[in-house]
């Protein structure tokens, strides 16, 4: 059974989109694919379009011109900040949480 994201500590879906489309522009078939390879999670089309709809509503994405009745949609600059933001905060987590684990008996 595929791991869902947004439970048991698995990324939210607007991360997850984010970074699919910090490799490019991508339409909802396309992400769904790309993050499914890139972490192992699948997002249903519900959980993906719903998350489109709240990132392009707070500017981190914008939608391309509709290609093959596709939507492509690209991260704005604001995008990639939040992004780049939260990766680093999540690779601080992480060092610190390792380090932890590698002291403690």
């Amino acid at each position: 059974m595929p791991r869902r994201p947004g439970a048991r500590g698995q990324p939210e879906p607007g991360l997850l989109i984010l970074a699919s489309l910090a490799g490019g522009p991508k339409h909802g078939h396309a992400m769904i694919a790309d993050i499914d390879r890139l972490i192992g999670l699948h997002l249903g089309p519900g959980t993906l379009y719903g998350a489109l709809h709240r990132l392009e509503e707070q500017a981190l994405i914008e939608p391309l011109p509709t290609e093959e009745l596709r939507r492509p949609y690209r991260l704005t600059a604001l995008g990639r900040t939040v992004l780049a933001n939260q990766l680093a905060a999540f690779r601080q987590f992480a060092d610190a949480g390792l380090a932890r684990l590698a002291t403690s008996s």
